[in-house]
């Protein structure tokens, strides 16, 4: 199974939306996706991508010298199979190119599968954002990455 990594398109919208829909309790909207990719100069954004289908995405802001992920999600067949840690590793490594030094992300306390990937990459606990999920009021989980640990 041959999987691409290549920037997101308004052309990848419906695989991306048919995974955010069943991945998330408050999905984005196509405005919202279409918003990051064309308007937004601080949004990078990928697919993974298996022949044309959509399997997975993510994406960041870079602001500064840090790179803030927003998303990341991978289609219920792809999972557990390194298609999310790849498109982790694609963003580590287009941060460091756009000259980040850190990286970091929120991430539910409940969503236990993110959570291993996240600090599988190295990512560290450093607080919480108390309610941060409007539709259910969970906390948020805020993980931070240094991009350069010293020796």
């Amino acid at each position: 199974m041959e999987i691409r990594y290549v920037a997101m398109r308004n052309a990848h919208l419906d695989g991306v939306l048919k995974i955010e829909n069943r991945s998330f309790p408050t999905p984005w909207s196509r405005m919202a996706f279409s918003h990051e990719i064309a308007d937004n100069d601080f949004a990078y954004y990928i697919v993974a991508l298996v022949g044309n289908k959509v399997v997975g995405y993510a994406g960041m802001w870079v602001i500064l010298d840090e790179g803030h992920i927003t998303t990341l999600a991978v289609h219920e067949s792809y999972r557990n199979k390194g298609v999310g840690a790849r498109l982790l590793n694609e963003l580590i490594n287009d941060a460091k190119q756009r000259g980040c030094l850190k990286m970091t992300l929120e991430v539910r306390p409940s969503n236990l599968p993110a959570l291993e990937l996240y600090q599988k990459t190295g990512f560290l606990s450093h607080g919480v954002r108390p309610g941060y999920y409007a539709d259910t009021g969970e906390d948020a989980i805020i993980m931070w990455k240094d991009l350069y640990p010293a020796s």
